[in-house]
């Protein structure tokens, strides 16, 4: 399995990276949602990406909706990871076509359940 991580906290990222590669997951890091999107450049190269929604350049929202609008990455899952819990910004993301929606802080179990219940699998 292949994850994108997209976070502007390194910390986060180092976090999310460790959890996940523990669990056999190959990582790629992104700062912000431009830099994933242009990293997402073939389709089904990813299988998940964990999106943050405050980001500077281009946040998490806006990334989402420009990978929901190419049709060649419709496979992959999304899960935003982050602290909005406005209600208004999660029905944003699961309107963008978001598939699970996190909550910072977290932890290993919780990012395992959301990763399950967007229908994926890990060791």
């Amino acid at each position: 399995m292949k994850a994108m991580i997209v976070d502007d906290s390194g910390f986060i990222r180092g976090f999310l990276r460790t959890l996940l590669e523990a669990r056999g997951v190959v990582c790629v890091e992104a700062e912000n949602g431009k830099a994933a999107l242009d990293m997402v450049s073939a389709p089904a190269a990813f299988d998940v990406a964990l999106v943050d929604v405050n980001m500077p350049v281009m946040n998490g929202l806006e990334f989402v909706k420009a990978l929901r609008s190419n049709p060649a990455h419709s496979s992959m899952k999304v899960v935003m990871v982050t602290t909005e819990a406005d209600h208004a910004f999660i029905e944003a993301a699961l309107g963008f076509g978001a598939d699970e929606y996190l909550m910072k802080p977290f932890d290993e179990e919780s990012l395992l359940e959301k990763l399950q219940m967007a229908g994926l699998e890990l060791a």
